[in-house]
C-alpha cells in the first residue's frame, strides 16, 4: 500500500529548533507518522512540543544545545544515541534572522548567523552520518528558504547562509547517496511564526510581501509537516540533493 511508505514507525528523528514555529510543526508531523522525537533547542522550553508528541504515543527527549556555540555541539549526536539507541532522521531547522543594511551589518551577527544556519547543519550532519553510514540508511533534511534562490532585502547573512545550505545539500547528497543517506532541502516561503510577526506586521513590507504571494496569504506552520514527513519516509527514497520550495507560489511570481 502506498500509504505504508510514509509510515515512520520505530524510527527516531532529531529536529533542531523544535520548540516553536516550523520546527515544532515538523516534529509533531514526524511523531504523528510514527517517529520518536529528539528536540534540540537552546532553551529548556520544550513543554508544549513534548506534550504534543507524547499525546501521539511516541517517545520524546529534549537536548539543550546552543547551536551557535561549536563547543556545545561536540558529541551531540553521541549523547542522543546514548538515550535513544538509534538515529534515523535529522532535520536541521534551527535558525535566527537579523535585518540590517549591508553597509551596517555587524560582523558579529554575520558570524553568529552563519554558525547557527550553516556550520551547525554541517556539523550535525557529519556527526549523524557516522551512525547512518554504519547502518546504510538515513534521512537528512536541511531547512533552507526561498532565500536559497533569492537575495532578499537587508538580509545578506541570511541569504548567503541559505544559498550555502542548498549547495551543502547537493554536495552531501553526491557523497552519501550511494551509501544509503538521502540529503534534501525544504525551502519555505513566508509562514506565520513568532519570528515572522515583525515582518508581517511591518506597514510597508507586510503588504508588499502579501501582494506578491499568488495564493494571497502567508503559510500556516502545519502546512510544512507533510513535506517533511515525505522526505523522512521511504516514499522519497529516490530523492537526493533536491531543494523543494513550499511558498504559496512566491518563486513562480
Amino acid at each position: 500500500m502506498i500509504l505504508d511508505l510514509f509510515k515512520l514507525d520505530g524510527r527516531v528523528a532529531l529536529v533542531t529548533g523544535a520548540s516553536r514555529g516550523l520546527g515544532q510543526s515538523m516534529a509533531l508531523g514526524l511523531a504523528e507518522a510514527g517517529a520518536d522525537i529528539v528536540a534540540v533547542s537552546s532553551s529548556g522550553e520544550c513543554e508544549e512540543i513534548e506534550e504534543l508528541v507524547r499525546e501521539t504515543g511516541r517517545r520524546f527527549w529534549h537536548v539543550k544545545c546552543d547551536l551557535g556555540q561549536p563547543s556545545d555541539r561536540v558529541g551531540l549526536i553521541d549523547r542522543v544515541l546514548d538515550q535513544t539507541g538509534r538515529l534515523d532522521i535529522l532535520v536541521n531547522n534551527a535558525g535566527i534572522s537579523q535585518r540590517h543594511p549591508p553597509e551596517e551589518y555587524p560582523l558579529s551577527e554575520w558570524h553568529l548567523l552563519m554558525e547557527v544556519h550553516l556550520h551547525a547543519s554541517f556539523d550535525l550532519s557529519q556527526q549523524a552520518a557516522k551512525t547512518m553510514l554504519e547502518r546504510g540508511r538515513g534521512k537528512i533534511i536541511n531547512i533552507g528558504s526561498v532565500m536559497s534562490y533569492e537575495g532578499g532585502l537587508n538580509i545578506p547573512a541570511y541569504a548567503a547562509a541559505k544559498h550555502a545550505l542548498a549547495g551543502l545539500t547537493k554536495s552531501l547528497a553526491n557523497s552519501w547517496g550511494k551509501r544509503g543517506i538521502n540529503v534534501n532541502c525544504i525551502c519555505p516561503g513566508y509562514f506565520e511564526t513568532s519570528m515572522s510577526h515583525v515582518l508581517q506586521d511591518d506597514p510597508v513590507r507586510g503588504p508588499q510581501i502579501l501582494d506578491r504571494i499568488p495564493v494571497g496569504r502567508w503559510g500556516q506552520p502545519d502546512e510544512i509537516a507533510g513535506l517533511c514527513v515525505f522526505l523522512a519516509s521511504d516514499a522519497s527514497n529516490y530523492m537526493h540533493g533536491s531543494t523543494v520550495a513550499i511558498d504559496g507560489g512566491w518563486l513562480s511570481r
